[in-house]
């Protein structure tokens, strides 16, 4: 796995690549900086949208997890920069509890790319796994000016 740090307004976020594809973003530093086409491109896409640059990520993206938790993901990815849907929307959807899409956003690996911050509750905002929690969520949503209410 090779892994790269960016420094944003939002925290040091540490992307992570294997085998070809972002595999994970965290909040964490990376101990050494890994040199890669695909780590330059990411950084490269995350340094234009904390700028404000980029509203929509292109990238290969590989998400472990259980085929629910990619049905998520996808889902939570069709969500446009500047808009919210709800957990109970996107379980509807796929057919599901809206608390199991809730547990899926909470163990999403690669947020911000994948925007599990653009899914709220059915009466506002809910909790956010990243550092700093639903004070990260709101600063990302009010970066992509969603949800006025919280404006």
């Amino acid at each position: 796995m090779k892994r790269r740090s960016v420094e944003t307004q939002f925290g040091q976020l540490t992307l992570t690549e294997e085998a070809g594809a972002i595999v994970a973003v965290d909040w964490t530093r990376a101990e050494h900086l890994d040199a890669s086409e695909l780590l330059d491109e990411a950084a490269r896409q995350l340094v234009a949208y904390d700028a404000g640059t980029l509203e929509a990520f292109d990238l290969p993206l590989s998400v472990r997890g259980s085929a629910f938790q990619r049905d998520v993901c996808a889902a939570m990815s069709a969500i446009r920069f500047g808009y919210t849907r709800t957990y109970g929307e996107i379980a509807s959807e796929l057919g599901v509890p809206a608390q199991a899409v809730g547990q899926a956003c909470g163990g999403n690996p690669i947020p911000v790319i994948i925007p599990c911050h653009r899914v709220m509750g059915a009466k506002g905002l809910t909790g956010f796994s990243g550092r700093g929690g639903v004070e990260t969520k709101v600063a990302l949503l009010r970066h992509e000016r969603a949800a006025g209410l919280l404006i």
